[in-house]
């Protein structure tokens, strides 16, 4: 029964998210932000599809045990795209609330994301092993957390100064998915059923890029 509903689950969000990112550059009308929205909504799928498929083929098949170098292998891939994800992000409040300058603050966006990556590409990691160390699934998350933090602050500072009502939500998408996703790195090992909690945390980054469709459709109609 897992591997049913979570392999469908998991269908529904890559394509759904995907889809939706294709639309949003089309319907964009050249509009930079939306562009920028749409990429990071295919970037976001796409990430997540190289852990998400070869989870789902090990559920429907031999099991985990089995799959875990390329679940590794995914993982990994996941890790940089997300942090990639959250970059684009950036851009698209630098775009949506025309920022210029702040040279500084673009230093710590990047400064964090390439923290991450390269934390990230550590073989302390262990990315392919049946155990991987808990210690570096936390130091890789620290830059990611506070690029997470950042971006949370600009967003709901922003919505709120300028009455963006169609992103006014944003920042708590961003907390929502950080909040569930948190608890994971820590304790999923120890307890399997707090694994559970990728599930909101999933359908949290599907509520963000739906806010960019509904603006986008709005805005460029």
């Amino acid at each position: 029964m897992q591997a049913i509903v979570e392999t469908l689950f998991d269908a529904a969000y890559l394509v759904s998210v995907i889809t939706i990112g294709i639309l949003i550059i089309r319907g964009s009308k050249g509009d930079r932000q939306f562009c920028l929205a749409g990429c990071m909504a295919v970037v976001l799928g796409a990430g997540d599809a190289f852990h998400l498929i070869p989870r789902a083929l090990a559920l429907c098949t031999t099991g985990l045990e089995t799959y875990t170098v390329p679940l590794g292998l995914g993982k990994w891939i996941t890790s940089v795209t997300m942090t990639v994800f959250y970059v684009l992000l950036y851009y698209v409040w630098r775009q949506r609330y025309r920022v210029s300058g702040r040279g500084g603050l673009t230093a710590t966006v990047y400064g964090l994301a390439g923290l991450r990556v390269i934390l990230c590409m550590m073989p302390q990691n262990q990315w392919i092993s049946a155990g991987p160390p808990l210690s570096w699934g936390i130091y890789r998350n620290i830059p990611f957390a506070l690029l997470g933090l950042l971006v949370i602050v600009l967003f709901y500072r922003s919505a709120k100064e300028n009455g963006d009502r169609a992103f006014r939500w944003m920042w708590l998408t961003i907390v929502l998915s950080f909040g569930f996703y948190i608890p994971v790195v820590l304790w999923a090992d120890a307890i399997p059923m707090i694994g559970m909690l990728m599930i909101p945390k999933t359908c949290a980054y599907v509520w963000t890029i739906l806010i960019v469709y509904f603006a986008m459709k709005q805005e460029c109609t």
